[in-house]
């Protein structure tokens, strides 16, 4: 029983060391981000987090740094035609509203991409790859680049 219990003792000491840890990569941010918020920039963050903006975005430099890259560096929007099914993104529609902070956020009508807020939708802004979206209706689409 001894030998039982040492082998045992023995095996997943083992196994818990040899476990791998694949460290996150630290996020590579723009020259641009310390250039003060566009009033395009501003409208967009007071959108979707309305009377919380100050409190959660403003008064908070490394949020404020993460959504001015997002909106700067990691947003990018194409028109082009993809023919091939296996390429095919998944709809804009499809995608939540980020309704925590302002519960009647409404989604757009009329596709601007000139004026788009992706603040907006739940996209993975913080996933470790990129990620596309195809705008119902059009030949847009939105690319999230990789933060890393």
């Amino acid at each position: 029983m001894r030998r039982f219990t040492l082998f045992c003792l023995l095996f997943f000491a083992i196994n818990a060391f040899s476990q791998t840890q694949r460290a996150l990569p630290l996020a590579k941010y723009g020259d641009n981000l310390s250039q003060p918020l566009t009033a395009k920039e501003r409208a967009f963050i007071d959108e979707v987090y309305g009377q919380h903006a100050n409190k959660f975005v403003y008064s908070n430099p490394h949020r404020l740094k993460a959504i001015k890259h997002i909106l700067r560096n990691r947003v990018v929007i194409k028109e082009m035609m993809i023919d091939d099914p296996k390429k095919a993104y998944p709809k804009l529609s499809k995608v939540p509203l980020q309704t925590g902070f302002v519960s009647n956020l409404k989604r757009d009508k009329i596709f601007n991409p000139e004026d788009f807020n992706p603040l907006k939708y739940q996209f993975k802004f913080y996933a470790r790859g990129g990620a596309g979206y195809r705008v119902d209706g059009t030949n847009y689409h939105i690319f999230i680049k990789s933060q890393f």
